[in-house]
This record gives C-alpha cells, sequence and structure tokens, in this order.
C-alpha cells in the first residue's frame, strides 16, 4: 500500500504525460454493442469514430488496467468488491475500500457514499479521492494498415473472424463473426498522471506494472480465443512541473522513442521521485 493518510494534504506538483504506440500483435476487438449491427455486417462490430475509423476507448485501456493490478495485488477477491451494478445476469464488481492508502483507489479514484460489498455490510464510504490517471482514447494510425493487408481485409480497415460454438452432444455448430482490427495495426494512445502530492510519484510504477501485465494479457474481447494481445512502444514520457503552467517554464523530457521495459526501470528507480521536482 502506498504512504498515503487520511491527513495527506493535496497540493498540485504538475503532471506526467506519457505517450507511445500500441501494436497489435494479434486481432483486436472492443465491441461497439448490439446498436451498432448492420444488415450484412458482422454479428460483433468493433467501436469506430464518427469516420468510421477504428478506436480503442480509453475507458477499456483505463479498466484493463485497473482490473490487471487490483488482481495482481490480491484484491479482486469478495471481501474486497464492491457492486457497480447489481443487475442480474449483468452484475459489475470492482474493487472499493475506505483505506487511505489504497492504492487502487488512490490512483482510478473514489467517490464518497455507501455502496453494497459482495460479502459483509454495506461500505460506507466518506473519503472522496480524485483520480490521478487519465487514459484518452487511442486513434488508429490508419496508414499502419498497408495496402497488402487491405487487399485481404474483409473492410477497408477490418476483418472478420468466423468462430464456431460447438454443441458437445449433438455437435450442431452455432456459427457467429467476430469483426477485429486485424494485427499489424498501431494506435496512439496518450495517458495523464496528475501529481497532487510527493506520496503520489511512487504511483507512476504502479502504471508502469499495469502495462507490463496487459503485454502478457489481453485487451477487449475473446482473449482466451486469440484475440487482444498488444505491445507498447515509441514511448515518450514529459514532466510538466507546477511551473510550466503558472509561469511557462520548460517540461523535462524523461524517456523519448523508449520501450516498456525502460519505462519501468525508471519509474522502479529511487531516485525517481527526485526528478519530479
Amino acid at each position: 500500500m502506498s504512504s498515503h493518510t487520511a491527513d495527506t494534504a493535496l497540493t498540485f506538483l504538475g503532471k506526467l504525460i506519457l505517450e507511445g504506440e500500441i501494436h497489435c500483435q494479434t486481432g483486436l476487438h472492443i465491441g461497439a454493442g448490439k446498436g451498432s449491427l448492420e444488415i450484412g455486417g458482422a454479428d460483433n462490430p468493433v467501436v469506430k469514430d464518427a469516420f468510421g475509423i477504428p478506436y480503442i476507448p480509453g475507458s477499456s485501456l483505463r479498466g484493463r488496467l485497473r482490473a490487471l493490478l487490483e488482481q495482481t495485488m490480491g484484491l479482486a477477491i469478495p471481501s474486497e468488491l464492491v457492486y457497480l451494478s447489481k443487475r442480474k445476469g449483468q452484475e459489475v464488481r470492482i474493487h472499493q475500500s475506505d483505506r487511505a492508502d489504497d492504492e487502487i483507489c488512490v490512483l482510478f479514484g473514489r467517490n464518497p457514499g455507501r455502496v453494497d460489498k459482495v460479502t459483509g455490510e454495506p461500505l460506507e464510504g466518506a473519503l472522496a479521492t480524485p483520480a490521478r490517471l487519465t487514459v484518452y482514447d487511442a486513434p488508429l494510425v490508419v496508414d499502419s494498415i498497408t495496402p497488402q493487408m487491405r487487399e485481404n481485409l474483409d473492410d477497408e480497415l477490418t476483418e472478420v473472424k468466423s468462430e464456431n460454438a460447438v454443441d458437445r452432444i449433438t455437435s450442431q455448430a452455432n456459427p457467429r463473426t467476430l469483426e477485429r482490427v486485424p494485427a499489424g495495426a498501431r494506435f496512439k494512445f496518450r495517458m495523464v498522471m496528475d501529481i497532487l502530492c510527493e506520496e503520489d510519484k511512487p504511483l507512476v510504477a504502479r502504471v508502469a506494472e499495469g502495462l507490463r501485465l496487459l503485454e502478457d494479457d489481453s485487451l477487449g474481447g475473446g482473449g482466451s480465443r486469440g484475440n487482444g494481445r498488444v505491445a507498447f512502444a515509441a514511448l515518450n514520457l514529459v514532466w510538466r512541473g507546477k511551473d510550466y503552467y503558472a509561469k511557462g517554464s520548460a517540461e523535462e523530457s524523461l524517456l523519448s522513442a523508449a520501450d516498456l521495459a525502460a519505462f519501468q526501470q525508471l519509474a522502479s528507480a529511487g531516485d525517481f521521485s527526485a526528478k519530479l521536482a
């Protein structure tokens, strides 16, 4: 857990801006919902912007990072989970606590109020914690879909993967189609982390840990069936201290065109906090 306490004073020290690329190692499916079905289209289309170009919603990337960190920190257990939704068949459970030093709640934020825990008495949360991490929508680098790739795609920018669910008794097939952004596609991502106190600085290492976990997991739907393997590359990390916004001081480049290992090593180094002056 972090060194935050209920008495930790929140001021504004600056912002860390992490930008880079998400490389699709396998086809990526982040669904658009049933409201986007088109006649003759795939059963499960990918989410697209107003111009019909696929993108990765910031909520999908942020939520996956949070889920992976909750799991690796041992917080994805009934005693640590609360209900966001209790609709039958559509339950949503996430981690939340009233501990001031809870790194997940500090990093991703929490609202005060009464929430139902999965086990035990309802949580009467009194702490309001502003989210430190902001994750923006990641647009597709359209040129990453090369002319050679387009020759073999079902649409201009996406492919359709056919799958079958087979009944184990009758052997009857239940075909379905899944729209995916193809392997080889690249997306531009941007994350901003607010540093509101000295105790926030070690949380950058948690962000790096989440990204490393995601590279060996999956993003989007159908991960256990081969979809959504991604890698992070061409990382740029910039520190913009308080004087950058108040006085127009120069920003400080901490990483340029680096890989994820370099980012994690930097964030985990003993002198990292001193770099955020």
